[in-house]
């Protein structure tokens, strides 16, 4: 589970609220159910109307991705790129089929399959760059459904807030009704406004941070595979693909036990 999307999510929502009950207001009048099915079911409804349905049934994937998953482990794929090319160079390229099933990452294990069936080099890294390529239109869908959201829910809000101002003039002949009707009305705009920045804009932010990291990872295993292929040396490979990993994450143990914790963990 990633703690800082959940955290960031509630401490938003949570200080929010906080600040409104540290002003004087209570609870219940945050709590607006015809505000909410226009804000939430509108948002929903303009979003659905720029998607197909297959498009919208991914929503509560995403927001599994967007809590529970991580980026792939870099230093463990190196080490693995790395443990493979020196059993190529002792075995031949056509031995690494005998570990296709010990690589998790589909992505390495076809470009891998690849190597191993004889493909030209240049078509290995055409098939690996129009896969990756593949992967960034699929995330983009996500990132897109959550950005309309947020760019639809401010206005939803203030729709609803117009919608409220017409019933409360429509209600003049009772003037002391008219304070907590307008503040009703209002609790829509509200809605809208901190959907959009505590919920659907974070997300979006999230999937697309993952999508990049994603992105590095598949380009640093298309470089591998390439080196690997060519017969390059496994501690030049090692160097090479350790250019990808930011200078914190880049081992500073000694290769050979670098390699055995970091296969171990795949």
């Amino acid at each position: 589970m990633d703690l800082a999307t959940v955290i960031g999510i509630t401490l938003g929502a949570g200080s929010l609220v906080l600040g409104f009950l540290l002003e004087g207001g209570h609870i219940g009048m945050l709590i607006a159910i015809p505000a909410a099915i226009i804000v939430f079911g509108g948002t929903m409804g303009a979003v659905m109307a720029g998607f197909s349905l297959s498009e919208i049934r991914l929503i509560p994937k995403l927001f599994k991705v967007t809590i529970f998953s991580k980026p792939l482990d870099e230093r463990a794929l190196i080490a693995q790129i790395v443990e493979l090319a020196e059993k190529a160079r002792r075995e031949g390229l056509l031995y690494l089929e005998n570990h296709l099933k010990d690589i998790d990452s589909p992505f390495l294990r076809k470009g891998i399959q690849l190597v191993v069936d004889g493909t030209d080099p240049e078509l290995v890294h055409n098939i690996m760059e129009i896969e990756m390529y593949a992967m960034q239109e699929r995330h983009k869908v996500g990132q897109e459904l959550f950005n309309q959201a947020g760019g639809y829910a401010p206005t939803m809000g203030i729709i609803g807030t117009v919608m409220g101002l017409i019933h409360v003039l429509g209600s003049l002949s009772s003037p002391e009704s008219l304070g907590p009707a307008i503040a009703l009305a209002f609790t829509a705009t509200l809605y809208g406004v901190a959907s959009a920045n505590v919920i659907y804009f974070p997300i979006a932010t999230r999937l697309k941070g993952l999508s990049t990291k994603e992105e590095v990872a598949y380009q640093m295993m298309i470089e591998g595979l390439l080196a690997l292929q060519a017969g390059n040396n496994p501690l030049l490979i090692r160097e090479r693909l350790t250019a990808y990993l930011r200078p914190g994450h880049r081992q500073t143990e000694q290769p050979e036990k670098a390699d055995e914790e970091a296969y171990e963990a795949t």
